[in-house]
């Protein structure tokens, strides 16, 4: 709103011509992003705490964790909170691609809402099922396939990292391609939520990488630089990723070790839905799996787990699955393990980074 009803005054004063460009507008939503969370976090933990919407801990897992029970969840709210009032702020909301990533965040944050609500507020055992789960979060991914695919000059070409030629055109499959990354994604941050910060420092690597990302696709001179896609609309995309970048660092404020707060799957549900829509509109798909290479690892790890598991009749690969359970159960302290974690997001973020020049 701020960036409607102020740049249009840029004829009468040129202080607010500023407002036009992406960069400026990505720092001021990223500080409002990261203040709002700032502020309204110690009264909104204080307000889950009477409320007694405290985080179960699985007895089955590292007993450290067992003293992390009652711990306030659900602060994912609060993310979602300062990402919406941010946005509606410093974003043009005029941009097609801005809505379709907003639905799939605020959709995937609902989704979790109902989840979270279930177990915590109205004290059940079990939130939605696995099915439940899955089957909303694929309606609302295809939707936004459908939504993206018959938005006029929308390109279904898939790009690969240091293939600037092999971009294979999927035609109406892109729908279920973009539905599976969105999916994906949204799962693997999930599953990643399991230590305090754990998620969250991923998150803000990701989002800062996709911000570089977003704002180069959408600048017309530098993707010929680069030989990359240009994307018409796709660089006010970056102002949101600077919004999950301010979110990220005012919530680890207070879900660092030892967390204040946890975000529970109304955020992690959201944020790697966020992520995973980003990585769509700006065509830098396969990139993700780079970008957010600790969260694929994380995902892996269950999978496989589990497969073995099934295939051999009770044997393991890893200790516990997800695999940050692993090293815990090594003997790895918490923070020691959440530190590496993040070292390792960030080496592959810039990893990714440099595939824009190695073509």
């Amino acid at each position: 709103m701020l960036y409607h009803f102020l740049y249009p005054l840029h004829t009468q004063f040129t202080i607010f011509n500023v407002f036009r460009y992406i960069t400026f507008r990505t720092i001021y939503a990223s500080l409002t992003a990261f203040l709002i969370c700032f502020i309204v976090g110690p009264w909104f933990i204080k307000k889950l705490r009477q409320m007694q919407v405290g985080q179960f801990v699985r007895d089955d897992g590292p007993e450290t964790h067992l003293k992390k029970a009652g711990t306030p969840t659900m602060g994912g709210t609060l993310i979602l909170f300062s990402a919406m009032v941010s946005s509606l702020l410093w974003m043009d909301l005029t941009n097609y691609y801005v809505w379709i990533i907003l639905l799939i965040t605020m959709g995937y944050g609902l989704i979790g809402f109902i989840d979270d609500y279930r177990m915590q507020i109205r004290k059940r055992s079990k939130g939605l099922s696995a099915k439940e789960k899955f089957l909303m979060q694929t309606g609302l991914a295809f939707f936004a396939g459908i939504l993206l695919y018959i938005h006029p000059g929308f390109d279904t070409h898939v790009s690969f990292p240091f293939f600037k030629n092999f971009q294979p055109d999927l035609g109406w499959g892109y729908i279920f391609f973009a539905a599976l990354v969105i999916v994906g994604t949204s799962n693997a941050v999930n599953l990643t939520d399991g230590l305090d910060g754990l998620a969250i420092g991923p998150v803000i690597v990701a989002s800062a990488a996709y911000m570089i990302f977003a704002y180069v696709t959408g600048h017309k001179h530098i993707a010929a630089y680069l030989q990359i896609k240009y994307i018409l609309g796709s660089g006010e995309v970056s102002v949101f990723c600077g919004i999950l970048a301010g979110c990220g660092l005012g919530f680890l404020w207070f879900n660092s070790y030892p967390a204040q707060v946890f975000m529970g799957d109304v955020g992690s549900l959201a944020l790697g839905g966020a992520i995973g829509t980003v990585a769509v509109v700006t065509k830098q798909e396969i990139m993700l799996v780079l970008v957010g290479g600790l969260f694929v690892i994380e995902a892996l790890s269950v999978i496989f787990q589990v497969g073995f598991f099934k295939m051999t009749n009770g044997r393991r690969i890893f200790k516990m699955a997800p695999l940050h359970h692993h090293f815990e159960l090594k003997g790895w302290p918490e923070p020691k393990v959440i530190v590496r974690f993040w070292i390792v997001s960030i080496a592959l973020a810039l990893l990714s980074l440099s595939t824009l020049k190695l073509r």
